[in-house]
């Protein structure tokens, strides 16, 4: 079959239409499941409640105070820690070429928690105190989050490195990735070991992750450095399908390897400390939505990458949605979800291998 020149063949243009129609059908699914999560709780509000009160109409004095103090705030934070944390890693998983990379599975969310632990109890970056938002107080989060990805920068230097080894395979990446997991949480649990009862409880507490505890201040910061990661995570969505093919088709393809692999592993550790510092350990999220997107419309990163983005935001706001209703009024924290939801996927990807 014969094109004239610029005419596109009408299968590449279902592909592409197809693809193209998932990131919509992904971003009015998010959009329906944001609003539905701000009306549900112990105080039922309707979705045209809700809708109107977004819109700045005031309904009653008591709806503004739990949309817009309370739940608001918890929605757009789950939205903005789920697309950091699940294109922080697609983007690891194009760059190491590892189907299992991810924040959580590299060790580098637990390297990041443990940086933070170190500034709240040893660099007193923190106020401990129980409250109904959270068991810490982070009065300097600038100073965390510069500690939090101290650390994670080390276990991000090391998964480089083992990486640029020769014959380093998917499976031993990942096995270097739960051997720091249990280093940096050896760590904090030798910080728990010498806290005193108040201060214990409030770092166990504390490791949960929840998004419930970011207030505007650090949801504006975690959209921030997601956003800024995300553009240059973009403009390089051809050098990762590069890099998919491999190092040498790559860097025949003029793409500089080193450095994209090193700049993306930075720009992925700055925005899992970030989450990690504010929000705690969320697992699995990284690692579960990249997958579930490349099993509807394949790995092309100009399709992945926000795909992933609002995989993950519908996710997490999901989790944390079901979190709050499970055993109402009690409230879990969503990580226990997104663990019981990643752990049989993360299990059955050992399984199925790099197939």
């Amino acid at each position: 079959m014969h094109f004239n020149d610029g005419q596109i063949p009408p299968e590449y243009a279902k592909h592409i239409r197809r693809k193209s129609l998932f990131i919509v059908a992904g971003f009015i699914i998010t959009a329906i499941v944001f609003t539905s999560s701000i009306g549900m709780g112990p105080v039922s509000i309707s979705f045209s409640e809700t809708l109107r009160t977004l819109f700045g109409e005031t309904i009653s004095k008591r709806f503004d105070l739990i949309i817009w103090n309370i739940r608001l705030p918890q929605a757009l934070t789950a939205i903005a820690a789920g697309a950091g944390l699940s294109v922080s890693g697609a983007v690891m998983q194009a760059i190491l070429r590892n189907p299992l990379g991810s924040p959580f599975t590299l060790g580098i969310s637990h390297a990041a928690a443990f940086g933070a632990a170190v500034s709240v109890m040893i660099l007193d970056f923190g106020t401990m105190a129980s409250s109904n938002v959270g068991a810490v107080t982070i009065n300097s989060p600038y100073l965390t989050t510069a500690v939090a990805f101290s650390f994670s920068l080390i276990a991000t230097f090391a998964i480089i490195a083992i990486s640029r080894l020769r014959r380093a395979t998917p499976e031993v990446m990942v096995l270097t990735g739960v051997a720091l997991g249990a280093l940096f949480t050896a760590g904090t649990m030798f910080l728990q070991y010498f806290a005193d009862d108040v201060q214990l409880a409030a770092m166990v507490f504390w490791t949960f992750g929840d998004v419930a505890r970011a207030t505007w201040t650090e949801l504006g910061i975690i959209s921030v450095v997601t956003f800024i990661a995300y553009i240059w995570f973009t403009l390089n969505r051809w050098n990762f399908n590069a890099i998919e093919a491999g190092d040498e088709t790559a860097k025949g393809l003029g793409v500089k390897v080193e450095r994209i692999r090193l700049t993306g592993m930075l720009l992925a550790s700055l925005v899992t400390s970030v989450i990690v510092s504010f929000l705690g350990i969320i697992g699995f999220v990284g690692l579960v939505c990249p997958h579930m997107v490349r099993r509807m419309i394949g790995d092309d990163y100009r399709f992945l990458l926000p795909g992933s983005c609002l995989l993950g935001a519908a996710l997490l706001l999901t989790a944390d949605t079901a979190a709050r209703l499970m055993l109402a009024p009690n409230v879990l924290p969503v990580s226990v979800l997104t663990a019981f939801l990643g752990a049989p996927v993360f299990i059955w990807l050992i399984i199925r291998g790099n197939k």
